[in-house]
């Protein structure tokens, strides 16, 4: 079996980064290093405009951790130090990365794969998808970021629910609780989450980035706070080439010529 867990695939200003562990693409800990290296390649490349979360063929994005690895963590003391803190480490890249991320599900995402997922701006998943947060069946609990960003996407209660319970959703259920954003036909999750993730990577890059770090923000400060955030976004925005390009379109009634790439020095950041 190859040693190479994540494969990329670029079309335009959109890359679909793959987890390439079949049959499950269960997360090992090679698959997290690989992952982390190749978002930081991604971030940094100034021709993506957008990222695609994928598994490899069409059982799972991903069954969660590959718990062959546990007895030699557990007898290591290791399950933070070498597991857990280095998985929240790259499954925050994904949360924080700068630019539109869509997350596509086809089949199972349970555990570490739906809280991978749920790092992204937006998840799509195919009608015949299945989510889940298991852990607690294995004695555990969501421990990579999950009873953080899965509770802010569904609320408390339904966070509650799948998690104590450990049961798996359905598509359905998944979006009228607002887990995710569009249901896909049966093997259809990839490309609509690449037309999406199309549509935002061709809109404005530093309108994007703002309004990604608005909404961070209002997760993590105080009102007051998130608000004077905003607006020294809103300052910041407003002196670059496309926001100018954007109101000149407007009242020219013509669609508007994005030239700005992303440029964080531009937000302090």
């Amino acid at each position: 079996m190859s040693d190479q867990k994540v494969r990329v695939e670029t079309h335009g200003r959109v890359a679909t980064l793959f987890l390439v562990n079949p049959p499950m693409n269960v997360v090992t800990l090679g698959l997290t290093r690989q992952m982390s290296a190749a978002l930081d390649a991604l971030a940094a490349d100034p021709g993506i405009g957008a990222l695609v979360l994928c598994g490899e063929g069409d059982r799972a994005f991903c069954a969660g951790s590959d718990i062959k690895e546990f007895p030699r963590l557990i007898a290591e003391q290791g399950i933070v130090s070498q597991k857990l803190g280095k998985e929240n480490d790259t499954y925050g890249q994904v949360a924080h990365f700068p630019k539109p991320t869509v997350a596509a599900i086809e089949g199972l995402a349970l555990g570490g794969g739906l809280e991978l997922a749920s790092g992204c701006d937006l998840i799509v998943a195919s009608a015949n998808s299945h989510m889940g947060l298991p852990e607690v069946k294995l004695g555990g609990f969501p421990g990579s970021g999950g009873t953080v960003r899965v509770t802010n996407r569904i609320g408390m209660g339904r966070a509650k629910e799948m998690m104590l319970l450990g049961d798996m959703i359905d598509a359905e259920t998944a979006l009228a609780w607002g887990l995710i954003n569009r249901i896909a036909p049966q093997g259809g999750a990839l490309n609509l989450a690449r037309e999406l993730a199309t549509r935002m990577a061709e809109g404005p890059a530093q309108a994007a980035f703002a309004c990604k770090t608005a909404l961070q923000n209002a997760v993590d400060l105080p009102e007051a706070e998130a608000i004077q955030r905003s607006l020294d976004l809103s300052e910041a925005l407003s002196q670059t080439g496309d926001f100018k390009e954007g109101v000149t379109a407007f009242a020219e009634k013509r669609p508007a010529n994005w030239r700005d790439k992303l440029d964080r020095k531009v937000f302090g950041a």
